[in-house]
């Protein structure tokens, strides 16, 4: 297994990405091979501060990178030798099992649709978060910002792709996916939402639990909460700014600290042909360790392949 790893990406790199590298790097088998994708001389040099040993991962050098700020179709087009571009080149080939950078998103995102691409069937890819629930399971919430605005047939597909990924990389047997709505009465919410739940409600290809409110996040009664990707960033930025009130004012639980995202890393792109992870751009060198972890659960899971089974 070979994980691609954009050291280019986030705000802090790359220091932050070697070494969230260098840990993973003691976490994960020896068999499994970290590919550090970016200036090789820069990483060789901060793995050996760190007194590890740079042949122990794997490079591919590259100097050209995309800024955060740069326009993500514009700067992927113009900079092909760039780490994000050199990681889905390598990733179409199949010489990479997993790309993952918590670089220019939107960079990320043109990476997937056009270099290795939607798998047939899929509307529209989704990203996902991962939001704890007290008693210690998980809810998965999509789309969380990639698709600001769904039509009804890609809210279902949503709930395909969210409970494939529950099962398959949670370990959710039959998950139970809800539809974020303003009421639990399917006569409740916007005309998109009310068209949307006339299509889930028979549906056989997911178990359909019904509408859920705002409040059912962290309720634990689903396991996957489908909605736009406007919605899905707003409730999830307000998770995360619930976190960091509660770290501020010095309160310590056990329960709040799951919120951190450093915890889950990055968060897969679902319904491409490939393992694309994006994470956090403010993430620190803990977030990029769990990122490069996460990957390699979802490139076991053989997510890819299960989804175009389950669009055949």
């Amino acid at each position: 297994m070979r994980l691609g790893l954009d050291t280019f990406g986030g705000d802090f790199a790359p220091d932050s990405t070697i070494l969230g590298a260098i840990d993973a790097r003691k976490e994960l088998l020896k068999d499994i091979s970290i590919v550090l994708i970016g200036d090789e001389n820069v990483s060789r040099e901060k793995i050996r501060s760190q007194g590890e040993n740079p042949n122990d991962f794997e490079f591919i050098h590259t100097t050209e990178r995309i800024e955060m700020g740069e326009h993500p179709a514009k700067a992927f087009k113009s900079k092909p030798e760039s780490s994000i571009g050199l990681g889905f080149r390598y990733l179409k080939t199949g010489e990479l099992d997993s790309f993952a950078s918590a670089g220019n998103s939107g960079a990320m995102m043109v990476g997937s649709m056009f270099t290795i691409q939607a798998i047939p069937g899929v509307i529209r890819p989704s990203v996902t978060s991962a939001i704890p629930c007290p008693e210690g399971s998980m809810n998965i919430l999509l789309d969380v910002g990639i698709n600001a605005d769904c039509k009804p047939d890609v809210l279902y597909q949503f709930g395909i792709l969210g409970s494939i990924y529950a099962k398959e990389v949670f370990s959710i047997e039959n998950p139970k996916v809800g539809l974020l709505s303003m009421g639990e009465e399917e006569e409740k919410g916007t005309m998109q939402i009310q068209a949307a739940h006339q299509l889930m409600k028979d549906s056989r290809d997911f178990n359909f639990f019904g509408n859920v409110e705002g409040r059912d996040l962290f309720s634990g009664d689903v396991d996957v909460i489908v909605t736009d990707g406007f919605t899905g960033n707003v409730m999830l930025k307000e998770a995360e700014a619930f976190y960091s009130m509660i770290k501020k004012r010095g309160i310590n639980d056990e329960f709040f600290n799951r919120l951190n995202y450093e915890i889950y890393g990055g968060t897969p792109v679902l319904g491409v042909n490939g393992n694309v992870i994006i994470g956090h751009g403010i993430s620190s060198a803990r977030a990029i360790k769990n990122m490069i972890v996460h990957s390699l659960d979802v490139s076991n899971a053989q997510l890819v392949g299960k989804i175009k089974n389950a669009f055949q």
